[in-house]
């Protein structure tokens, strides 16, 4: 398999040099209202959609929980523009990370909890844009300063007796099954994982065009987002106490990059040449084995004596659905590709209609869940 052509920073620049894109208003908007202003005003409407059936119920702490989505989600965005030049992609980016599983799910916890992970994203900026304008040895240092940040927000929390979220909560590898089935996983996992189905493909492309262009700064830190988190086993509950951080928000820093990985992979979805049509097979091929892998789970729930597993039987049919949708999508830009059609306003509603779908569908089912 060829490796792909796509480079992060090249796929910006050839998108913005081409004479058709500067008059794209999916890629770059050129309207009198600020694309920024746009996409917060888009995360408010979501956030009000989800959440607006349970204000009623809410008490002080909980209206938290939208204003934690929104800055998750703005940070994510803010964040994404580093990499991503279309517009719809940083979008996606920071809908991903603010309305996905992981910060949606962590209100089974302190409402603080979401804040102190909406806060990831910010506290990630100056190390990618300062290193970018003053050279890695700005920027390097600055990465610390959210996993600084994590650690002294629990330690001040605690000093004032309020617990973000329990020291002893375990994050095991099984939990990394929310990449697969995130519904299922958020109805039974402390800690979801993942965000949702269709982004799944864009997630692979990403990390192979960081990993092509040696970019590895983000790739390491996601990895040691992953490391803390599951750190219990290896370090024992004794240590990971001293520490004093729960597991679960270390998840936060990995969630931010998945996100940003898939805006990177949304916007080499929409570069991709003939010489790239084997990622976007690959990426299918993914999504359809996923899809595979649910329907067999689903059968073999289905099979549970009177009938005692069939909610999570069907959930496993709804994620085999949204998977296949997402290998309907990439089968398409696939086509499109090997047939050297760019078409970029047509790849960019494909896009959104399939991962714009998965991620309302799957975010209120979340909420609805836990709340």
């Amino acid at each position: 398999m060829a490796k792909p052509r796509i480079h992060p920073s090249k796929a910006r620049t050839r998108r913005a040099n081409h004479p058709k894109s500067r008059s794209s208003a999916l890629a770059r908007p050129r309207s009198a209202i600020s694309p920024h202003v746009l996409a917060a005003a888009l995360y408010v409407a979501f956030a009000i959609y989800l959440y607006r059936p349970h204000f009623g119920r809410f008490d002080t702490w909980q209206w938290l929980l939208p204003v934690n989505a929104c800055a998750a989600a703005m940070g994510g965005y803010v964040l994404s523009r580093r990499w991503v030049a279309g517009f719809v992609g940083s979008l996606v980016a920071g809908a991903l990370y603010g309305f996905g599983p992981f910060l949606l799910g962590i209100a089974k916890f302190h409402a603080t909890a979401g804040l102190l992970a909406a806060s990831v994203p910010w506290l990630f900026a100056p190390a990618v844009f300062l290193g970018r304008k003053y050279g890695r040895w700005v920027g390097t240092p600055l990465l610390l300063v959210p996993f600084l940040a994590m650690f002294l927000s629990f330690h001040l929390a605690a000093e004032h007796r309020l617990f973000i979220a329990p020291l002893q909560a375990d994050v095991e590898p099984a939990d990394l099954a929310g990449f697969v089935a995130p519904l299922v996983m958020a109805r039974r996992s402390t800690a979801p994982i993942g965000l949702y189905h269709v982004p799944v493909a864009a997630l692979v492309l990403g990390l192979a065009m960081m990993g092509k262009a040696r970019r590895y700064g983000p790739l390491v830190v996601l990895g040691a987002g992953l490391l803390l988190a599951f750190c219990k086993p290896l370090l024992g509950p004794a240590r990971v106490e001293w520490i004093g951080v729960s597991p679960i928000l270390w998840l936060s820093i990995s969630m931010t990059w998945c996100a940003v990985l898939i805006g990177i992979g949304i916007q080499g979805l929409i570069e991709a040449g003939f010489a790239d049509r084997k990622w976007i097979l690959a990426a299918g091929i993914v999504l359809g084995t996923l899809a595979v892998l649910s329907l067999l789970l689903a059968a073999k729930y289905f099979q549970v004596i009177l009938g005692l597993a069939d909610g999570y039987a069907r959930l496993f049919v709804e994620e085999a659905k949204r998977h296949l949708a997402g290998a309907l999508a990439m089968g398409i830009l696939f086509v499109m590709a090997r047939q050297k059609l760019r078409l970029h306003g047509l790849r960019w509603a494909i896009l959104c209609v399939a991962m714009g779908l998965d991620i309302v569908l799957g975010a209120r089912y979340i909420v609805e869940r836990i709340l």
